[in-house]
């Protein structure tokens, strides 16, 4: 086991990964912007060290400085936590090249599954069921319109790089397709970099499903069930919870063998996330791979009871799974609220400001992962998302009257937040009968 390692991160994550540090007996060296300097969580690391101004650009997010951090910390390895340079293939370039291990998986497997349309290359060699689209990258208005022809409108437009929601349109018909594809090439480029873009059948009031994989340096694969991801917004998670409600054991087989021929295929070690959406017809369909920790990860740690942050930690150090796939049990239901400083009724818009009031709720088969305090500044800067809220009780009924309790005693204030929200979502029946789709709550809630 490392002896020393840089969390090259933030927030609720550089916490989590602080106190897997601290149980495994490694010491933890945190970076922070200048916006960060007196975040409480810093305490609870060994060593801290500043890496630039408030903007992601000029810190986090600058390679350089991270590992001129890294080497002055002396370290071993470097975790980078989820978002920021998670899955940035040049930083793992960079970190190898300086010998520093990089907590995650291979350059190699990065590179295979960082593109979309590599990806389902990929899954198509597998045999993976995918949905139906364009075979490669599509550049022109021609070949988009001759693409969504074939295979029927809607059509979704997609980045093949990046993610979040960003270089994605849905068009009905071959005038909005050929204004969305300019906008979609647009928008990737400005993202990632990257302009190129792909087409796929658009699921009408899908479900979004995604199978959490674990693999070591030897060869070694498996799955950790599924979660349902299926309530969101533009794209982005609200609520995640496990198992999913409506998929048949059998469907819950073939969905997760799928996800580990994909993994073991990209030669994927550490811990990663293979997402599918789920038609009306109940069947599922490759979506891509995220090849890093997710922000929904309690959900599964509920359910399973493994530790997924010690995992990476210790498959990093070249520790062999000491757990097989028989031995990997679920007991339980679990549900996820992420707790973001927004506004719902004005477009999710962010809410930067001090929580002058802060509680969390606790009692029975409540967890909360929080790095925010009553008296915390909501930085501008970053990502809005002040907590989750994690609750695991015998069966969905129960976890669900529990997370109804749970949000009713979170208080966060002055500034706005989504937890009425998650209140309502509690409350309506659609969802107590597992009636939801990706669509859902855009069609459902009073939201801008």
């Amino acid at each position: 086991m490392f002896s020393r390692i840089l969390i090259a991160n933030r927030g609720e994550i550089a916490l989590r990964i602080i106190r897997a540090c601290r149980e495994l007996g490694v010491e933890a060296v945190a970076v922070y912007s200048e916006a960060d300097r007196d975040a409480p969580y810093l305490k609870l690391a060994d060593q801290t060290i500043c890496i630039g101004p408030a903007p992601a650009a000029d810190s986090y997010l600058n390679i350089p400085r991270i590992i001129s951090a890294a080497e002055v910390a002396d370290v071993q390895a470097i975790h980078p936590g989820f978002g920021f340079l998670a899955e940035n293939a040049h930083f793992a370039e960079v970190c190898r090249s300086c010998k520093i291990e990089f907590i995650g998986p291979s350059v190699e497997s990065m590179k295979k599954l960082g593109s979309k349309l590599d990806a389902k290359a990929l899954a198509r060699e597998c045999q993976v069921p995918l949905t139906p689209g364009s075979d490669g990258p599509v550049a022109s208005e021609q070949e988009a319109v001759a693409v969504a022809q074939k295979i029927g409108y809607p059509v979704i437009i997609k980045a093949s790089a990046g993610g979040g929601g960003r270089g994605m349109r849905v068009a009905h018909n071959d005038i909005s397709l050929k204004s969305s594809l300019k906008a979609a090439q647009a928008e990737a480029e400005a993202a990632f970099k990257d302009s190129t873009v792909f087409i796929e059948k658009y699921h009408e009031a899908p479900r979004h499903i995604e199978v959490q994989v674990l693999g070591d340096k030897f060869g070694h694969v498996i799955h950790l069930f599924e979660r349902d991801c299926s309530l969101q917004r533009r794209h982005q998670k609200l609520l995640e919870e496990s198992p999913c409600p409506v998929l048949t054991d059998e469907a819950r087989e073939e969905l997760c063998a799928s996800a580990v021929r994909v993994a073991q295929a990209a030669g994927y070690y550490s811990a990663a996330t293979v997402e599918f959406v789920m038609d009306t017809q109940r069947h599922f369909h490759f979506l891509e791979v995220n090849t890093r920790i997710q922000v929904e990860h309690p959900v599964t740690e509920m359910i399973t009871g493994q530790d997924l942050i010690q995992w990476q930690l210790r498959i990093a150090a070249g520790e062999k799974l000491d757990v097989t796939q028989a031995e990997i049990r679920r007991t339980g239901h679990a549900i996820e609220c992420r707790i973001n400083a927004e506004d719902p009724a004005r477009g999710f818009a962010p809410c930067p400001g001090v929580l002058e009031e802060f509680a969390v709720p606790g009692g029975p088969g409540v967890r909360v992962d929080t790095h925010a305090c009553q008296g915390y500044r909501i930085s501008p800067h970053y990502d809005s998302m002040i907590g989750k809220l994690i609750v695991h009780r015998a069966t969905r009924a129960a976890a669900i009257a529990t997370m109804h309790r749970a949000l009713d005693e979170f208080r966060a204030g002055p500034v706005k937040t989504t937890i009425p929200l998650h209140r309502q979502i509690m409350g309506d029946q659609d969802f107590q009968q597992a009636k939801v789709d990706t669509g859902w709550i855009e069609r459902t809630h009073r939201i801008g």
